[in-house]
């Protein structure tokens, strides 16, 4: 697209005046009205080169006081006193000694801001390199731990050459230290100068090294921190040391990239692996390790749907049987009178219409492993048949006269109490005692919140590319109400509503609510998210249509959330119209640069 002359440039638009040539689209205010109303928005949405703006990161952060969870889009987040902090760091200085706690500051620095950059190039992919950069300060700031002034920064996109200067206030690391041990000889925002490292290299994809170089635990008025390409520094050395663990506990040398590399993401994972991230996951799947090498009966317990045959699978895999036949049974889904020879085999004419002889699903899984999935539902006769078989290593067919032997490692899985159907008589005591060897419970999705981020993220990749319909990602009141309902139907309700919702959603757009809750859910009510003034507030996550927030007004008279949207459509449209859809021409006259009104007009799927 060729640049107008400056001639014939047109005039900045107000957005004060566009509102008011464009209050009757509004509906329910008057063009005055909305022009005043429109103030905050002008501040928040214009006012700064820089995107995501203050209030778009804010819309990250939600509380979910319900279940104990706090978000910040899809990574859980954790209030803690500063003093608490303030106890850890002069126990570890204490009794590891100074240098080696600052190597654990400044590593875990470095993986909170590798996690919050992935986060901001996940949440705006088109946001330039120059202005992500800037989100990790606001996030930062948002995150309570410093608030960050921008001196100077540089990027060279052709020569991937970066180079910024910040002074950081109000340092939380400082506080505590100054409080612990006074004024000292040497910089001490450990933990911040690893997160500003972690955030600039991963967003950059290389080594940005940032050193302190004035700091307040040194007599300074506020701390002052430099970032250079890791080349830039004579004696990169000495900062990367605190930043491999190796020089403290012994771990293998990765060399000097380690850092990035080990908090990037992770290569796509095969649509049938197992994904997770939380403690009760983790649990399971270190039981399935110490168990895998043996022959031990395994029973897996947990509520329909939370992956018991994926566990199953994968304790097959790694097993020393895993070149060897896996072979599943739905125990419900076979009736009473079919299921001796569906699990034993038949011989030829054993009763009408067995007219051939075939071998049972025990005999199918010679040398290899029987999933005997819902066993809870065998009835009594079909109990003392599998027991027999289990005790003895061999089964019968059907109508047959001779014993097979089989090698079968059986592994087991129910959605019922067993106990329980013991003591009413519905489950016999021995069979019991001979599957439960090891078992393996696994809780249900609303217990272990944490895996919800990866399996969306899993579900959402995994259908794009099944159904041919790709999708971006989620809208932030996706995330909340994914994050915060219960499942009823566990993992398997998850996948069903990511892909219902990657079939709904319009080609190429974020995946909403209404995407994916279309039958009833009841959603919880109970999240708050927090507002650019700092308090918090409901965060609706209900099923709505797209249109039907559109002209709320909030309680003080100023427009709701949809309203903003709509107002921040009309002013596009209109300074598009104005510029004969000239978008450079467009975005200069509106105040805000040609990739932040191509982004907004592409949410809004305005075309220029």
């Amino acid at each position: 697209m060729t640049k107008s002359p400056a001639s014939s440039l047109p005039p900045r638009i107000s957005l004060a005046e566009v509102a008011r040539a464009t209050g009757a689209a509004l509906g329910r205010f008057e063009g005055d009205e909305v022009a005043r109303a429109l103030g905050r928005f002008e501040a928040s949405h214009v006012g700064s080169e820089a995107h995501p703006t203050i209030a778009d990161i804010s819309e990250c952060l939600f509380f979910s006081p319900g279940d104990g969870r706090i978000w910040l889009q899809d990574q859980r987040m954790v209030l803690l006193h500063t003093e608490a902090l303030g106890s850890l760091r002069r126990e570890l200085i204490d009794s590891l000694g100074q240098e080696k706690a600052r190597g654990l500051f400044t590593r875990a620095g470095y993986v909170s801001g590798a996690r919050d950059a992935q986060l901001v190039r996940a949440q705006w992919p088109e946001a330039e390199p120059a202005s992500a950069a800037i989100a990790g300060t606001r996030l930062h700031a948002l995150e309570g731990v410093v608030k960050v002034e921008l001196v100077h920064v540089r990027y060279d996109p052709e020569t991937s050459d970066y180079e910024g200067e910040f002074i950081w206030h109000h340092s939380s690391e400082d506080d505590e230290h100054i409080a612990a041990y006074g004024i000292g000889g040497s910089p001490a925002c450990w933990m911040q100068v690893g997160y500003a490292t972690g955030y600039v290299s991963t967003l950059f994809g290389q080594l940005v090294v940032f050193r302190e170089v004035a700091c307040r635990s040194m007599g300074e008025s506020h701390c002052r921190v430099i970032g250079k390409s890791a080349e830039r520094w004579d004696d990169v050395e000495e900062d990367m040391r605190y930043l491999r663990a190796r020089d403290f506990v012994g771990s293998p040398p990765h060399g000097a990239s380690t850092p990035q590399a080990a908090h990037l993401p992770a290569a796509p994972r095969r649509h049938d692996a197992m994904v997770g991230a939380s403690a009760a996951f983790n649990a399971a799947c270190h039981l399935l390790h110490r168990v895998a090498p043996t022959t031990a009966t395994v029973l897996f317990t947990g509520e329909s749907g939370v992956g018991k045959e994926k566990f199953a699978s994968m304790l097959h895999s790694i097993g020393p049987r895993r070149d060897k036949p896996f072979v599943a049974v739905n125990c419900a889904a076979i009736p009473e009178t079919l299921i001796e020879s569906e699990l034993f085999g038949v011989e030829r004419g054993a009763y009408t219409g067995a007219g051939a002889s075939r071998p049972g699903r025990f005999e199918r899984a010679h040398g290899g492993t029987l999933f005997l999935d819902e066993i809870g539902t065998l009835s009594y006769a079909a109990q003392g048949k599998l027991l027999r078989t289990l005790q003895e290593g061999d089964v019968e067919r059907v109508g047959g006269t001779r014993s097979v032997k089989v090698d079968v490692r059986v592994i087991a899985a129910t959605n019922v109490d067993l106990r329980q159907a013991v003591r009413e008589g519905r489950f016999r005591d021995d069979l019991f005692f001979r599957l439960n060897v090891f078992p393996i419970h696994l809780p249900p999705l609303r217990e272990r919140r944490d895996d919800v981020p990866l399996l969306m993220s899993h579900f959402l990749q995994h259908y794009s590319r099944k159904h041919g319909r790709p999708a971006t990602g989620f809208t932030q009141a996706a995330v909340r109400a994914l994050l915060n309902y219960d499942y009823p139907g566990n993992i398997r309700e998850l996948q069903n509503l990511i892909e219902r919702a990657v079939i709904i959603a319009p080609e190429g757009t974020l995946v909403d609510v209404h995407h994916l809750f279309t039958s009833g859910e009841a959603l919880d009510k109970n999240v708050l998210s927090i507002r650019p003034d700092g308090h918090l507030s409901e965060a609706g996550s209900a099923p709505v249509s797209p249109d039907s927030s559109a002209n709320q007004v909030a309680a003080d008279g100023a427009p709701g959330p949809g309203s903003w949207g709509q107002m921040e459509e009309t002013l596009i449209k209109s300074a598009l119209a104005q510029c004969g859809g000239n978008l450079s021409a467009a975005a200069r006259a509106l105040g805000i640069t040609r990739a932040q009104l191509a982004y907004r007009a592409r949410k809004r799927g305005i075309a220029s």
